[in-house]
């Protein structure tokens, strides 16, 4: 879930209100907060506490909330957990600290060390684009003897990868297997995942909600007719003004012009260019994702 914002620091709260229903109307089976879409590591902590306690009382037990507790420091992300576990969160989520690269043996003892001391279910969450670390099998096959550890989200686009981890986690048949990029969900659910987490359901909740249905029932060719209307959005929407924020810009402007909330975006990220809210709001139209060709105004819900 993207972190509705109206400033840089400040939540646009009628704005998550209508997100959350939006997701739940989509059929969601799950929220996750303050991962990689919800800018998580960019907030300051009362935002992030305020934006879990919000979701955590709207969502009131309909789906698990999950919430991201990324933090270069491992006090700081236990914190967090102990808030998670007192308002209520299903479980927490953590990827490697970034800036300082740990060993793999450090990263096993880390991951070891923050299962124990938070108390409560958690996924572990690669993403070596943003952390610089990958979680190596063999690490995985060592923390997963943590019970409390009950899920795995893998966002490093490495299909290779994903079916090695595939078999590391056989030796625990409960845990959850979900794939990051969207682009990536549909072979994933074919090979064996149990979902995905994917960003572009906060604009098509409906549209992911649909492949996890067609894979349940085996019906791949159903499958792979949504799969290629998710790439057909990711190919329009995600690349425009090729930022690195370029995929939350544009599925935030997109949030704002069908009228679900605010577009702004924490620290470093700026002002989205006039020029690009043009090639977006053209590319809604033409994807048939905002009726009319209307925009439709956050304020006056």
């Amino acid at each position: 879930m993207v972190t509705p914002l109206t400033d840089p620091e400040t939540l646009d709260r009628a704005g998550l209100e209508r997100l959350i229903n939006h997701l739940l109307e989509g059929g969601v089976d799950g929220i996750f907060t303050l991962g990689t879409t919800g800018e998580g590591p960019s907030h300051a902590y009362a935002l992030r506490r305020e934006l879990i306690e919000r979701t955590v009382a709207q969502v009131a037990g309909r789906v698990p909330v999950l919430a991201g507790i990324t933090d270069t420091s491992a006090s700081e992300a236990i914190t967090m957990a102990s808030l998670c576990k007192k308002t209520g969160v299903d479980a927490v989520v953590l990827a490697p600290p970034c800036y300082f690269k740990p060993r793999q043996s450090e990263l096993l003892s880390y991951y070891r060390e923050m299962a124990r001391r938070c108390g409560m279910p958690m996924f572990l969450y690669n993403i070596p684009s943003q952390t610089g670390t990958t979680i190596e099998l063999m690490t995985v096959a060592g923390a997963l003897e943590e019970r409390n550890i009950i899920g795995f989200k893998d966002s490093s686009g490495n299909m290779t990868y994903f079916n090695q981890l595939r078999g590391v986690l056989a030796e625990r048949p409960d845990i959850t297997l979900l794939v990051g990029p969207e682009e990536l969900l549909a072979e994933g659910l074919v090979i064996g995942a149990h979902g995905g987490v994917p960003g572009g359901s906060n604009l098509c909740p409906q549209l992911f909600a649909s492949m996890v249905d067609a894979s349940i029932k085996n019906d791949v060719s159903g499958l792979l007719k949504l799969h290629d209307r998710v790439m057909d959005i990711s190919n329009r929407l995600y690349g425009i003004g090729q930022y690195s924020s370029s995929f939350l810009t544009s599925i935030k402007t997109s949030l704002k012009y069908i009228g679900i909330c605010e577009d702004a975006l924490a620290l470093p990220f700026g002002v989205v260019e006039q020029t690009d809210r043009d090639t977006i709001r053209r590319h809604l139209v033409s994807l048939g994702l905002m009726p009319d060709g209307k925009a439709v105004s956050t304020k006056h819900h």
